[in-house]
């Protein structure tokens, strides 16, 4: 006997709301909930309430499209919010804080927002156990799938703004920070005298730090001049007019940048059909292809302070007056440090495990610095 659906909803009598049609409702009619359940429901209602306030503050932060997304998010949260409190009832108690990551998330939205937050954002919606509680439905887990995705798209744009300076930086700093400890280490398991060490490594972090910015300016400023080189000269676009149309060349333009013949030669028919003053052969590089590869100048600057300030972390115990194993084992200790922070940040940027990266920077340099470190006992064995 099929039970009657009730008003408005065209869903059966006791059917929870928020509850898609066909899906098993949670819990079932008749069910009193366990004490663990109604802890596990006020917990997601908890962490609910909190990522919306996640969104809508970093919504207060943007505006235009980005600003309408992050609102349209905090919305979906509280449809899953209205979720829990239909299961919950009269159970729902006393407002529970959300998860501590959550709440972290919340204090650096409504204070920093940004790319960072973004990116923990996506994290936080990978981390969603809907798909498999027995009490989400089908439909709240696939939307947590969805959020991540379009967090994920929002937090690409940021990366893609700072993307080149950011890379230049994180390069740098952990170019210094290596290649200064390598050096430090080398010089000083050869035998060489305290005042030589410190000269050293002061003279490694300003030739460092010097060829890394000269290298960051020349690189990204060729890139940029690649793809200047890849846009349609402004003659070639004034000589439209006077193509003979019959023959249409202009077809081979397109050809050229990769289209099919049919394809090539219809486009280019439309364009002659529909030229004005304004038409171009072919539009330039899109202004986010620069902002990828960051300016030339910023970046240079940015691997230069960063790479110099890496560099001067195993430098700082000999300048502190340290000396033999001590001040090699403080300034391995502050590289470590500082190699598990840059690895954690670019996990956090990327999306992925800040332990996971910060484990991998660390095992990469410390690896580099001991074998440069064999590298000078060889030789200060072989010389002295």
């Amino acid at each position: 006997m099929s039970s009657t659906p009730e008003p408005h909803t065209g869903l059966p009598a006791g059917t929870p709301r928020g509850v898609p049609p066909g899906a098993d409702p949670a819990p079932a009619v008749g069910h009193r909930p366990t004490p663990q359940e109604i802890r596990r429901w006020r917990r997601f209602l908890a962490d609910e309430r909190a990522e919306a306030a996640v969104y809508r503050d970093l919504a207060s932060r943007r505006s235009g499209e980005e600003r309408d997304i992050l609102l349209a998010l905090a919305d979906a949260e509280k449809r899953h919010e209205r979720h829990w409190l239909d299961l919950l009832g009269d159970d729902v108690g006393k407002p529970l804080r959300g998860d501590w990551r959550t709440r972290t998330l919340g204090w650096l939205a409504r204070r920093f927002g940004g790319v960072f937050v973004l990116a923990l954002a996506q994290r936080a919606e990978a981390r969603s156990t809907y798909d498999t509680d027995a009490d989400a439905t089908p439909t709240m887990a696939a939307d947590e799938r969805i959020h991540e995705e379009v967090v994920r798209g929002l937090a690409t744009r940021g990366r893609n703004r700072m993307s080149g300076t950011f890379r230049a930086a994180v390069f740098g700093a952990n170019d210094g920070l290596v290649s200064n400890l390598a050096l430090i280490l080398g010089i000083g398991a050869s035998g060489a005298s305290n005042s030589t060490v410190l000269l050293s490594g002061l003279a490694g972090l300003l030739a460092g730090a010097l060829s890394m910015g000269a290298g960051e300016y020349v690189s990204v400023r060729s890139q940029r001049e690649l793809l200047d080189a890849s846009t349609p000269s402004p003659q070639a676009s004034a000589a439209l007019p006077d193509l003979d149309v019959d023959a249409n060349e202009l077809a081979l333009v397109y050809r050229a940048r990769g289209m099919a013949p049919a394809e090539a030669e219809d486009h280019a028919a439309d364009v002659l059909a529909t030229y004005t003053q304004q038409t171009v052969i072919a539009p330039p590089p899109s202004a986010d292809e620069h902002e990828t590869h960051g300016t030339a100048m910023g970046a240079a600057v940015s691997s230069f302070l960063f790479f110099a300030s890496g560099a001067l972390i195993p430098v700082l115990p000999y300048l502190f007056g340290l000396t033999g194993f001590v001040a090699v084992g403080v300034a391995a200790l502050l590289v470590g440090i500082a190699l598990l922070a840059t690895g954690a940040t670019v996990g956090l940027l990327s999306g992925t495990s800040p332990l996971t990266r910060a484990l991998r920077q660390i095992g990469i340099g410390f690896g580099a610095a001991a074998a440069t470190y064999l590298l000078g006992l060889v030789f200060g064995a072989t010389v002295g």
